[in-house]
């Protein structure tokens, strides 16, 4: 059994075991994840974990991972599968050297386990704290950790968001986030409201329950835990179970239009072949 305080440190992180938790210690540097950096430290009860892999890396490494359980960690849940792979908070990257000491980590863990893979009914490991904010392409996003509040930018708010004005957001009055990762075309954050609300345009921009991200704008370190912060807030504002809204579908004009928007910035050469191939297939599936 592994003893109480006992840390395997690798790179940009360390793991400290406790009786009951995974202290998850990040390292500040200019290597590190700016995600890291800003989420400082992590404490994971061993509730909210599912399993530990233990799996070659790259170059000389193995990795070591906690398998969070679905709905058991708000970051995870508003990340919904979109974190590369080197900022998964829930890696830790080992010289081989040490291979034998990680599966000795692993199964310690693995034998601590008692949760299985269902979902958990409510989120265990704490959110970033706040308050909160950064600036997206379109207006300032400020979460102060009851209300959410977008200031827009004369510089690329759409007239849509000018004329509906400043917006604030009670958190009581929200079910849940949607959170498009700034690395991606159309990135964003969108609010999703309760009932009754009014429909929401399919296009972010155009939403005053949305920011929307561009190059340098909300990146993932400041735009997610955001999300994250914002998406505990109102579960905990409402316990039953949130459904994501469903997408709505967009007007065939539109999509042709964005598709040909798509086609520029691809001859451009600012967006590849794969990003192209994929956001072309999710706007496809949108008619």
């Amino acid at each position: 059994m592994a003893r109480m305080g006992d840390v395997l440190a690798g790179f940009h992180a360390a793991w400290e075991f406790e009786s009951d938790s995974v202290l998850i210690r990040f390292e500040r540097g200019i290597r590190t994840p700016k995600l890291f950096q800003a989420l400082g430290e992590r404490r994971v009860p061993l509730e909210a974990l599912a399993a530990v892999t233990l799996t070659p890396g790259k170059r000389g490494t193995v990795v070591l991972r906690a398998v969070p359980r679905p709905g058991a960690d708000p970051l995870m849940e508003a990340a919904a599968g979109q974190l590369k792979e080197g900022c998964d908070p829930y890696r830790l990257v080992l010289p081989a050297e040490r291979e034998t000491l990680a599966e000795y980590y692993a199964d310690e863990l693995r034998g601590q386990l008692t949760a299985d893979e269902e979902p958990a009914e409510r989120f265990l490991v704490k959110p970033p704290e706040g308050p909160l904010t950064f600036k997206a392409y379109d207006g300032k996003a400020t979460f102060d950790g009851k209300t959410v509040s977008f200031r827009w930018f004369w510089t690329g708010a759409s007239s849509a968001k000018w004329k509906a004005g400043d917006q604030t957001f009670p958190v009581s009055a929200l079910c849940g986030v949607e959170w498009r990762s700034p690395e991606v075309f159309e990135g964003h954050l969108r609010l999703l409201r309760r009932e009754p609300a009014p429909a929401h345009p399919a296009q972010a921009d155009q939403d005053p329950a949305a920011v929307v991200f561009g190059l340098g704008y909300g990146p993932v370190h400041e735009s997610l835990p955001f999300a994250a912060a914002v998406l505990a807030a109102t579960r905990s504002a409402s316990p039953a179970p949130l459904v994501a809204a469903p997408a709505p579908h967009r007007d065939p004009a539109d999509i042709a239009d964005r598709i040909r928007h798509l086609g520029e910035l691809h001859e451009a050469g600012l967006v590849t072949d794969e990003e192209f191939s994929v956001k072309k297939a999710e706007l496809l599936a949108q008619l």
